[in-house]
């Protein structure tokens, strides 16, 4: 019988298929998983009508819970993949883009929304605050792979896919106290003496304090446990048992966020905690393994649903100005953004451009508006809100999705020709700026 569930369960059962084979069969082309999920979800609830509706509006607090759990398990396999020790020189990439790039981002966006679009100043801050952070799930594919082994070496990363990995690490997080500056500003006014005490002593200093400690010391904990117990039955390195990668992820998550505090940065920081106890050891690609698989099958879910909500309306709303602004900040914004940032820095020429370029937008920001929905005074604007972020996430998953193999591919020969015209040693090619 051809009903809505059954129908559900066959394309359930295709879709898990194609996530495990498309990665390898799109690595050489201008075509990205993102982009066939997403069209797939179009397809699919345009032309079955039985198929529920999945709009974000009436089921904010259902997507706000997937696009969490999806964000926090890919924080967790972003902080396992890291070969390279936390430094200020060694992460100066990383630091350049979270400090100067990201606030730039926030600035340039918000300014967009106020005078392109008439935003009051708390929705404008809101739309920049979700959409400035590059998304650790969908932009997997600009990423480092999994953990180098102690064979292999621990810096194997060349810039830009690290330089993406631990900014998409980190910045989702620290996104968290402008999303709170604009709950704060809809809810007190633009006036800072009505919200700047709170806002700066709790939703800054308290909150990433929490966050980074937390994470660090559930990072500790759980690293003795994994490597160093004394019992071989606690040992669990020893089991080679990948699921517990996300009991790590829960426990972090779940007791910073008891603790009010940014469950995101804990997540991140317990992960590159856990990684740094035993840096070479083989476990890490287990764990990685494991939350990698989970994390293609949340992002498959939340894709379909996006595109579904797209065929039945959800960019209704949109006309040319949104759809500029949105161009003007994935192609103009974000990229000035990155490479006023990385001026001065360690990087080549070309990896400037390509860490600018690819700031992807994805989970992160549906999450990001789905809970500020629920905490702020926006609910007049909530359609409209949502449909530009659809906007910009669903441009963002096109335009970035088609260049992405391109553009990593020639990079990486270049860096290859390069490496051994300078040295004849193709083992330096990976770290050679070009």
């Amino acid at each position: 019988m051809f009903d809505a569930a059954n129908i559900i369960f066959a394309a359930a059962g295709a879709a898990v298929f194609v996530a495990a084979v498309l990665p390898k069969l799109l690595r050489n082309m201008p075509l990205s998983m993102p982009m066939v999920f997403l069209g797939a979800g179009m397809g699919a609830f345009a032309l079955i009508p039985s198929l529920p509706d999945p709009n974000p509006v009436e089921h904010s607090g259902f997507v706000m819970h997937l696009a969490e759990v999806c964000v926090i398990i890919s924080l967790m396999g972003a902080g396992l993949a890291l070969d390279r020790p936390v430094g200020l020189k060694r992460w100066s990439t990383t630091w350049r883009l979270l400090g100067i790039a990201m606030p730039l981002c926030i600035v340039g966006l918000t300014l967009l929304g106020m005078w392109f679009l008439g935003l009051g100043l708390g929705a404008a801050l809101l739309v920049a605050a979700s959409l400035a952070p590059t998304d650790p799930v969908l932009a997997s594919e600009v990423q480092v792979g999994e953990p180098a082994d102690e064979e292999e070496g621990v810096e194997k990363e060349d810039e830009v896919r690290f330089g993406l990995t631990s900014e998409a690490g980190l910045n989702d997080g620290l996104a968290f106290p402008f999303v709170y500056l604009a709950i704060a500003i809809s809810v007190a006014g633009a006036s800072p003496s009505a919200w700047f005490p709170e806002w700066f002593g709790v939703d800054v200093l308290w909150r990433l304090a929490l966050g980074l400690l937390v994470g660090f010391l559930t990072g500790k904990l759980l690293a003795k446990l994994f490597f160093s117990a004394r019992r071989d039955s606690l040992r669990l390195s020893n089991h080679s048992e990948g699921f517990v990668a996300l009991a790590a992820t829960f426990l972090a998550y779940g007791l910073t966020q008891l603790a009010e505090g940014y469950g995101f940065i804990a997540v991140f920081v317990c992960a590159v905690t856990i990684r740094a106890a035993e840096r070479s050891h083989g476990y890490h690609r287990v764990l990685h393994s494991y939350v990698e698989q989970l994390e293609r099958l949340l992002t498959v879910v939340i894709l379909v649903l996006l595109g579904g909500a797209i065929a039945r309306g959800l960019l209704a709303g949109i006309g040319p100005a949104e759809v500029l602004v949105a161009l003007a900040f994935l192609l103009v914004v974000r990229p000035l953004a990155g490479l006023l940032g990385l001026l001065g820095g360690k990087t080549g020429p070309r990896e400037r451009v390509a860490l600018s370029f690819f700031g992807i937008r994805g989970i992160g920001s549906l999450y990001y508006l789905a809970f500020t929905l629920g905490e702020g005074h926006f609910a007049d604007e909530a359609h409209w809100l949502w449909s530009f972020v659809g906007l910009v996430v669903a441009l963002s998953i096109v335009i970035h999705g088609a260049t992405t193999s391109p553009l990593m591919n020639r990079l990486d020969r270049l860096r290859e020709k390069r490496a051994l015209a300078v040295s004849g040693d193709e083992g330096l090619a990976p770290n050679t700026p070009v």
